[in-house]
């Protein structure tokens, strides 16, 4: 019995863990939506995208190298230098606040006012073509990540042992330090949100755009801002799961785990995006272990939708969003 029930707190703390990486993601989601009613399909290209390049930059990779050799015979692939990670860690992220103005200049600055299912659409087609983009630049192949983070099981793992009725059990390192940066990441957000000019000022334009505009908001900017603060928590999540399991183009999908949390947590709410989080990581791994080997496992796979199923038809504006009345 202590043998089990030092287990299943093992598998809870890793759940938390994971709870925090999934809140992380679901933030580029709340965000974007809080200031411009706009669902972000492309927030897990995003993460794809910023972790491929910063991948790209820290070996010093010449940009769409294998085009420019395919059309011109050559066989240029690197500068001859190597990047170090910090410097990279900014170029990427001028890269990221590069990509938020064209984004905002180029498509949704032409799409205000139009249906939300346009602007929905819009994102389908923005993730697809950053996806291709990203391809061409920096090839498809599986890319490994190392920005200096401790990964795996070491020789100090004993710092990271704990001993409960003299059962001991592991975390891994990787995990841990993700965990308290994701964690300072979403302080740091919420901090932000709610305390700072520019953070009071997303929130007016989230509430309603023209009572900003008649107080001298400027949208351009906060939608500039919030797209690059979403690419930068791309960013910071593109790192994460990149240096867990390699930058490979099915890190995308960690988006698809985001939904649950923000149907949870709700659309528009920034501690629901945390508390969403945390229940589908530790609700998963926890389900799984004690339910898991009753149904044949996997079912990390379809608990969180199963979840988040019944949130939408006992709950659908989530534990902490907004019931939405509109008058007929």
């Amino acid at each position: 019995m202590p043998e089990q029930l030092v287990f299943a707190m093992e598998v809870f703390l890793n759940g938390l863990m994971a709870g925090v990486l999934y809140a992380l993601v679901a933030l580029g989601f709340v965000l974007i939506f809080k200031a411009s009613g706009i669902f972000n399909y492309a927030q897990g290209v995003m993460a794809l995208f910023s972790a491929m390049t910063l991948v790209g930059i820290m070996k010093g990779q010449v940009p769409f190298a294998h085009v420019i050799n395919a059309i011109f015979g050559t066989d240029v692939h690197y500068f001859g230098w190597t990047v170090p990670a910090l410097l990279a860690i900014i170029l990427t992220v001028a890269v990221m606040v590069l990509f938020a103005w064209a984004v905002q200049k180029y498509i949704f600055r032409h799409l205000v006012g139009q249906e939300p299912i346009i602007l929905f659409m819009a994102t389908i087609g923005l993730a697809y073509f950053l996806e291709g983009v990203g391809d061409l630049m920096w090839n498809s192949e599986i890319k490994k990540l190392d920005v200096g983070l401790p990964q795996g099981i070491n020789e100090a793992i004993d710092n990271y042992t704990f001993n409960i009725f003299d059962y001991g059990f592991f975390i891994d390192n990787l995990d841990i330090v993700a965990t308290l940066i994701a964690a300072l990441l979403v302080g740091g957000l919420v901090i932000f949100s709610q305390y700072s000019k520019e953070g009071r000022a997303m929130r007016a334009v989230a509430d309603d755009h023209q009572a900003a505009l008649s107080v001298g908001v400027s949208l351009n900017f906060i939608w500039i801002m919030v797209w690059s603060v979403a690419g930068f928590v791309a960013l910071v999540a593109g790192i994460m799961w990149g240096t867990k399991s390699g930058v490979q183009f099915s890190l995308s999908l960690i988006a698809l785990k985001a939904l649950p949390v923000l149907m949870l947590g709700g659309f528009t709410s920034i501690p629901g995006a945390i508390v969403g989080g945390l229940i589908i990581g530790v609700g998963e791994k926890l389900f799984e272990f004690a339910i898991g080997p009753m149904v044949g496992g996997a079912t990390e796979n379809w608990f969180a939708y199963v979840l988040a199923l019944i949130f939408l038809v006992f709950r659908p504006q989530g534990l902490f969003g907004e019931k939405i009345i509109e008058r007929v």
